[in-house]
């Protein structure tokens, strides 16, 4: 009595796997593709699991061969090939899924873990450190990448971008681009936050300070004190305000 035959296969999440199991000695038994979960999903030409991804390539009395469109990552495993002679007969094929789920600029969900790369216009960026996890359901892995660098004003409008490579993607590139927004001040004072309070601190020396708020038609302040002071903050005060430096 010969032993039915099968082979391992490999896919990428999203594509076809055809599992064929031949036998040379079927001895008027049909043949049984089971799942990892040991649920039947053919016998014979009979369709026994309501799975449409699932359908029947070729059932003879020597060969029952399906295919399993759309793959998932949860499709992963050992399926099995039966023939129910005495005693049964038994053939094992290891299905593995290759798959890639990444949103660039947060975790990657990869099968296996996928390299994250960065760059900034034209130019590699070296990252801080790459964070490889293995997910709760021990076949992917969550990666996550930062960098960090320094920025001058000429990096307004830069665009930083963020690469997976992953061999499910078949050389084809996955990224997603930012553009940077730099905030620069007239000097080196920025707002600084005190409990409740907030100051606007305005660059040193001249003699008149008119304060105005972006949006609004009144003035704020005009004097020759430098600090503009919000003893309580409320949303309303949310917006951009600008500080008008004079002196002779």
């Amino acid at each position: 009595e010969s032993q039915p035959t099968t082979s391992d296969e490999t896919v990428v999440a999203g594509g076809t796997v055809v599992l064929k199991c031949q036998v040379e000695d079927p001895d008027d038994s049909s043949l049984q593709w089971s799942n990892p979960a040991q649920q039947t999903l053919y016998f014979g030409e009979k369709r026994a699991l309501r799975d449409n991804r699932i359908q029947l390539e070729k059932s003879t009395p020597n060969e029952l061969t399906i295919s399993i469109s759309d793959v998932v990552l949860s499709d992963e495993g050992e399926y099995t090939c039966s023939i129910f002679t005495m005693p049964v007969r038994t053939a094992k094929a290891l299905v593995t899924v290759l798959g890639c789920s990444p949103s660039p600029a947060s975790p990657a969900c990869s099968k296996p873990a996928a390299q994250l790369r960065w760059r900034k216009g034209n130019k590699e960026l070296k990252d801080e450190g790459t964070e490889v996890v293995e997910d709760p359901n021990g076949k992917t892995f969550t990666v996550s990448s930062r960098v960090e660098f320094q920025v001058t004003k000429e990096d307004n409008e830069a665009e930083v971008t963020c690469t997976v490579d992953h061999e499910s993607l078949q050389n084809s590139e996955r990224s997603t681009t930012q553009k940077l927004q730099v905030h620069c001040t007239p000097g080196s004072a920025l707002p600084q936050p005190r409990g409740r309070f907030l100051t606007l601190i305005p660059p040193r020396s001249p003699q008149e300070f008119l304060w105005e708020k972006e949006g609004s038609d009144a003035p704020l302040q005009l004097s020759s004190e430098s600090v503009l002071i919000f003893p309580f903050l409320n949303k309303s005060d949310s917006g951009t305000y600008v500080c008008t430096a004079t002196s002779s």
